[in-house]
This record gives structure tokens, C-alpha cells and sequence, in this order.
């Protein structure tokens, strides 16, 4: 009975174990499968969508647009990494799109995020091999990227990472397709340092884009993603690998080839313009408006087909005269009407002897450029006329270090010469009398109010000041150019329509301005120096002016039609002399490429005389020569004679704005002040408020009286000469 019976304990035993073992069996499914479901298959929330990772992607370039949409510069900005446009997938060539699915994850199509398989694969080799291989997928890689909590903290992530990166790749395949997958990681990955992204890859490592990569290409970047920053050696070897695997006609010394030319230099990534740098960096670098290092873009208002032609008439003249010693040179075009600024080439480029420097806005001396601003004034003021006469012989001028003796460009003096010959010929003898007759405080105040840039005192410059001893930028100058342009009316250049405009600022009246364009634009006027035929003579109208600062180290030429003002200055960077270089043959040769593709569908009209400006009848007794001349109304004369020693008459004291102090412990009848011109002449009148002084002389006694006055010189006939204004101010006692 014994015996009968262990045998049934026993088969309970056992029963009852199988029992147990099913529930652990069981109860071990139960709680996998809920692992599972609540740790690794159950979809993680808060996945971006692909449209929220594609708006995310910030490019690493600024890009600056010109007026008209089109790209004009491309400048980089983000310091970080390097990337560039999204690439769609079809932008993608075929060949990359086979390599790093080959590379990366053969089963892409195939899988919903994880490939077990390549995980079974990878745990083998762990314990059977003792060696480390990847198994993440693509969509695993991409999780990765877009979520920092997947990043690896060190060479592999912990167990609760992994799972989790898991669960990420499943949400994507579960919300993404998979082609929005492959582009964003191809976007997305790094292929070589801070390149960042297949276009930027594409175009740092073989200045290509990447819809034209080759099959050798496509495996050495593909190679480069999984080690970026591996030796040029080790991406050789995984490149060849991968071609042998994938079984194609690409051999390992094509891609030896690709690997070795693109991995050992460094790699450079082409913008996809440049053409203006320095607008660029003016509008987008750090301290323009904005937050410096953020991506952006900004519509500028330069015309890129203008900028261009602008770039390459100034490049190729520059490049040419290199036997003259010229190696650099800047240009700028701008609308008379609105101050938009159309081209702006602030040096040659690659070629210049220093390309960062920005010649629009670098300091030089200006040469003869300023002489029309001088006659503008002196005509403004009556104290000249276009018909003027005007002695073009040696003369010394006592300054602080000697004797100053200003000479023509040609080293000969003309004679008694009109104003208008002065000007257009580019006298300098009769500019500097011109510029001693309205004074020198008075024109450094208009440069100052024509927003010319660290114009000093008088005192620094002195008469020198009217051949160009004062040192002026390109932007400056085109901007005092405009304002002649526009009758006298300054406003400031634009960059940008963003920018607020201002109220023009009257500098100069419209008649002088008119005057002043008149000349610069007569063709016989200016052959004394330059020849009935040069670059200034257009079969259209324009008023132009060039000027060659001292030992030819700047060279000028600026002037405007009815619609465009156009500025050129060339030389050297270094300040080192050019050889045998003027204006007409330095600046002019680029003024004139750029003017005439500005009017190569459209003429000029000259300006279109003010009310105030009338042309009349003129003899010189001297030459015997009977002319027709414009002058501002109140100053026509039927006969000009020369004027005693070449000086035309003018106020000396006080000068315009001048202002006096009564002293009140003098008696009123006690204080005097006095009138003087120059040079004396019995044939002077004074003219103090509308009433006429006694005596009239070139020396004239006058009582103070408090109030603002206004003191005019006149000749015999009662035509003003120069008139100036000042006040007196004080107790009379």
C-alpha cells in the first residue's frame, strides 16, 4: 500500500509543479508584454512633427536680397554649425540616397523603427564575440537627434536611453512617412566637422549640390556619418567596404581618390552669392540692427544685375592698370530721386590688395573733387558768377609752415579765365581765390551740413583745403554730388527702403546748383584740360567732375545724369602712389562703363533752368568775345571786366555769423567796429540793413546796435558782391 501510494504524492507533486510553472510562464508573459507595451512599444508623446522640425531648421547663412527677390549675398552668421537650405528628398541624387541606406539601416523599408534582426545580430556578437556593434536604425538615429534626453552622455547609452530611443523611432514611423524620415535625417545628420546637413556637406566637401553627388561621393560622405571626425585613412576603408558590399561598378580607388582629394584640405563652403560683402556686413553682421549671430534676411535696395556689371567694369579696369600701379578701386551708383543706393562695389574682390577694406567708406583725400561745392557757394552768395573773371597766375599764400603755392595739374597758369573755364578745366589757382572769397569757416560748415564725415576746423586745412587736403569717403562725396543733383537738396543715401527717410535739407539754392551742373557738364569749357574728347563726354547729359589727390595716390570721378549719380575712386589701399595716373584716365574709364549701362535704354535731359536763373548776352572787352551765360537773377552783367589784381571784392569783416558784444560799462557813441573788404576800391558801396553808409570804402566805421543785420557789398552800378549776416548783442548804455 506504501508502495502504491509515493507514486501519487509524487504525480501531485509534480502537477502541482507544472501548475506553478505554467502561472510563472505565464505570469512572466503578462508582465513582458506590459513592459513592453508601457516601456518600449507604446508610442511616446510629445514626438515633433515633421513640419515642426522642418520650420525649426535654421540656416547658419544670412541672405541678403536685392530690390528685386533675388539673392545678391550669402554671409554666415551662426557660428555653431554649418547649414544651409533644407534639401527635399528628390533634390537628393540616387546614389546617396542607395549609400547611406546601405550604410545606415539596409532594412529602412522594411522595419517600423527597430530592426531586430540587427539587434539579435548585435547581442550575438556581444556575447559570443566580445564586440561592440550598432544596431539604432535611421528612424532610431533621428529620434536621437531630435529628442537631447536620447543623446548619448557618453560612448553608449544606458539600457533606459535605449529603450526609450526605441519607443521614439516606433512614434515616428507611427506619425511620419518614411520618406519625411530619410530627408530629415539626411538634413539633419553631420557629415565632417561642423558641416552639417547633405547640402552643406554637398557643397563644403565637393562644391557641388547635392542632386548631382556621384556614386563615389555618396559612399565616402556615407562613410563620414558614421565616424564625421575619423582620419582620412579609416573613412578610405569603410567607403571601399561599402562599395564592396552594395556591389557596384565603383572601385576602392575611385573612392580612394574622392576620399583623399576632398578629406585633405579644408573644406569651404561656396556661397551661393557674393556680391556684395560689404552691404552684407553692414546689414546683417554684428552691430546691424537685429541679434548679431541669427540666421536672417534683408531685402536690400541694390540692383543685383547692376551690381554685378558694376563688379566686373571695376575689376577689369583695375586688373588692367596693374602696370600703373593701381591694384584697388570702389564704386558706388545711387537714384537721385529716392537716395536708394543701386550698386555698391567697396573694393575688386578676391583680386584687391585687401578685400576686407571697404573703399566706399575708407578715408582718402579728396583732390579737385570738392572745387564744385566751392563755385556753388561763391555763386550762391553773388560773390561769383559763371562769367567771372578770374586771373590764373602765380600765387603765394602765407601759411603757418612757409609760402603756399598752389599749381594746375599741367604745372601752367592760363590767364584771366571765366569761372565756368575754371571749373570745368579744373583750375586750381582760381579755386583756391574762389575759396578765399566766401571763406574757409564758411565751407567747411556746408561739408559739414552735406554730412561729410570728421571734417576738422578751418585752421587744420586752411586754403589747401580747395585741392583736396581734407580726407572725405566715397559715400560722403556721391551723397554732396546728389544733393547738386537735385537742386541743392541733401538727404542721406539708402540701403534699405526699411530706413526712415528724411526731409531734404536745402544746402544750396537751386539756381547755384543749376549753375554749377551747367558746367560740369560743358564739354568746351572743360577742353582746356581735358580735351573735347574723353570718357566725361557721353552722347547723353551728364555733369561729371574727376580729381588726383597729391602724388597720385587717389584718383576720383564722380558726376550724375537726370536719374543716376555715380562715384568711383581708385589707388591703392596702402596709400602707395600710382604711376602716370589722372582722373580721366584712372576713375573716369569705370564712370563711364557704368553710365552707360545705366542708359543703354534710356537718354538724359539736362536740368531745367529755375525760375531765379536766367542767360543772358555777355562781352569780354579783354579777348573781344561775345558769349551766352547763365546767371542767378540780380547778378547778369552785359560787359565783365577783369577785376583789380584777379580778386573779386569781398567782405573781410565781419564774416557771416558773426556775433558781437556790447560792452556796457563803454558808452554806446564809444565803441566802434569796422567794415572791411578786399581789395580796397573807391568803387565799393555798403549796404547795412537796406539803407546805403557813408563814406564808401573799402574801410567803413560803424556804431553797434543791438539786433541781427544784414551787411551787403556793392559795386558802382548797385549789383551786390557779397553780403553777410551778424548780430550784436548786450546792453547799450
Amino acid at each position: 500500500m506504501q508502495n502504491c501510494a509515493q507514486p501519487r504524492e509524487t504525480r501531485k507533486a509534480l502537477k502541482k509543479a507544472v501548475v506553478h510553472f505554467v502561472c510563472f510562464v505565464v505570469g512572466s508573459l503578462v508582465l513582458t508584454w506590459a513592459f513592453a507595451y508601457f516601456y518600449l512599444l507604446r508610442p511616446l508623446t510629445g514626438i515633433p512633427s515633421y513640419g515642426q522640425v522642418r520650420s525649426a531648421h535654421v540656416k547658419s547663412e544670412a541672405v541678403l536680397f536685392d530690390r528685386n527677390g533675388v539673392v545678391l549675398h550669402e554671409m554666415r552668421v551662426d557660428k555653431s554649425g554649418r547649414r544651409l537650405n533644407w534639401t527635399q528628398l528628390h533634390d537628393v541624387s540616387p546614389a546617396m540616397l542607395s549609400a547611406i541606406l546601405a550604410g545606415e539601416d539596409r532594412r529602412f523599408y522594411r522595419h517600423r523603427g527597430v530592426d531586430w534582426v540587427s539587434v539579435a545580430g548585435a547581442v550575438f556578437d556581444r556575447i559570443a564575440h566580445s564586440r561592440t556593434r550598432g544596431a539604432s536604425t535611421i528612424s532610431m538615429q533621428l529620434a536621437a537627434m531630435l529628442a537631447e534626453d536620447l543623446r548619448a552622455a557618453g560612448p553608449q547609452r544606458s539600457l533606459m536611453q535605449k529603450y526609450r530611443q526605441i519607443r521614439a523611432a516606433r512614434s515616428l514611423e507611427q506619425a511620419w512617412t518614411k520618406e519625411q524620415i530619410l530627408e530629415t535625417y539626411l538634413n539633419l545628420v553631420t557629415y565632417r566637422g561642423e558641416l552639417q546637413g547633405i547640402a552643406a556637406a554637398s557643397r563644403g566637401l565637393f562644391t557641388k549640390e547635392p542632386q548631382g553627388l556621384n556614386e563615389a561621393e555618396s559612399l565616402v560622405l556615407a562613410a563620414l556619418v558614421r565616424s564625421p571626425n575619423a582620419d582620412s585613412d579609416r573613412v578610405r576603408a569603410r567607403a571601399c567596404a561599402l562599395a564592396r558590399s552594395m556591389r557596384l561598378q565603383t572601385g576602392c580607388a575611385e573612392t580612394d581618390a574622392v576620399a583623399g582629394n576632398s578629406l585633405s584640405r579644408p573644406y569651404f563652403v561656396q556661397p551661393a552669392a557674393a556680391l556684395s560683402p560689404h552691404v552684407a556686413l553692414r546689414l546683417m553682421g554684428a552691430g546691424a540692427s537685429g541679434t548679431a549671430g541669427t540666421a536672417r534676411s534683408v531685402t536690400c535696395t541694390l540692383d543685383g544685375r547692376l551690381q554685378a556689371f558694376t563688379l566686373d567694369a571695376l575689376r577689369h579696369h583695375i586688373l588692367s592698370s596693374r602696370s600703373k600701379n593701381m591694384r584697388d578701386g570702389a564704386a558706388l551708383v545711387v537714384d537721385n530721386a529716392s537716395g536708394e543706393v543701386l550698386a555698391y562695389a567697396g573694393n575688386i574682390g578676391e583680386q584687391s590688395s585687401a578685400r576686407f577694406v571697404d573703399g566706399i567708406r575708407a578715408m582718402r583725400q579728396a583732390g579737385s573733387t570738392l572745387k564744385p561745392l566751392i563755385y556753388a557757394l561763391a555763386f550762391d552768395r553773388r560773390i561769383l558768377t559763371p562769367a567771372s573773371l578770374i586771373d590764373d597766375s602765380p600765387l603765394d599764400i602765407p601759411v603757418s609752415g612757409g609760402i603756399y603755392r598752389p599749381r594746375n595739374y599741367d604745372n601752367r597758369f592760363h590767364g584771366t579765365v571765366t569761372a565756368r573755364v575754371a571749373l570745368a578745366s579744373s583750375l586750381n589757382v582760381p579755386a583756391v581765390k574762389a575759396l578765399d572769397l566766401i571763406g574757409i569757416d564758411s565751407f567747411i560748415e556746408t561739408m559739414q551740413r552735406l554730412d561729410f564725415s570728421d571734417i576738422r576746423t578751418p585752421d587744420y586745412y586752411g586754403l589747401s583745403i580747395a585741392l583736396g587736403s581734407a580726407d572725405i569717403t566715397l559715400w560722403d562725396l556721391v551723397g554732396a554730388y546728389r544733393a547738386l543733383a537735385n537742386g541743392g537738396a541733401w538727404s542721406p543715401l539708402l540701403l534699405t527702403r526699411e530706413e526712415s527717410p528724411t526731409a531734404p535739407r536745402r544746402i544750396i539754392s537751386p539756381e547755384a546748383a543749376f549753375l554749377v551742373a551747367d558746367i560740369l557738364s560743358d564739354r568746351e569749357s572743360r577742353s582746356r584740360t581735358f580735351s573735347l574728347e574723353s570718357p566725361l563726354s557721353t552722347r547723353y547729359w551728364t555733369a561729371a567732375k574727376t580729381g588726383t589727390s597729391k602724388d597720385m595716390r587717389d584718383n576720383w570721378c564722380v558726376g550724375f545724369s537726370d536719374r543716376y549719380t555715380v562715384g568711383i575712386w581708385a589707388g591703392n589701399f596702402s596709400g602707395e602712389p600710382m604711376w602716370n595716373v589722372s582722373g580721366i584716365t584712372g576713375a573716369a574709364p569705370v564712370w563711364i562703363d557704368i553710365m552707360n549701362w545705366l542708359h543703354r535704354r534710356q537718354s538724359s535731359s539736362p536740368h531745367k533752368a529755375p525760375e531765379g536763373a536766367v542767360r543772358r548776352t555777355v562781352e569780354f572787352p579783354s579777348t573781344a568775345e561775345v558769349k551766352q551765360e547763365w546767371f542767378i537773377r540780380g547778378t547778369e552783367a552785359e560787359t565783365m571786366q577783369k577785376p583789380e589784381d584777379g580778386i573779386f571784392p569781398k567782405i573781410v569783416y565781419p564774416a557771416s555769423g558773426t556775433v558781437i558784444a556790447l560792452d556796457p560799462d563803454i558808452p554806446k557813441d564809444d565803441q566802434k567796429m569796422f567794415f572791411e573788404a578786399r581789395p580796397e576800391s573807391a568803387n565799393l558801396e555798403w549796404n547795412l540793413d537796406g539803407q546805403r553808409l557813408e563814406p564808401s570804402a573799402a574801410l567803413v566805421p560803424w556804431t553797434p546796435r543791438k539786433g541781427k543785420h544784414v551787411l551787403r557789398l556793392m559795386d558802382a552800378g548797385q549789383r551786390e558782391l557779397d553780403s553777410v549776416t551778424f548780430e550784436v548783442r548786450g546792453n547799450e548804455k
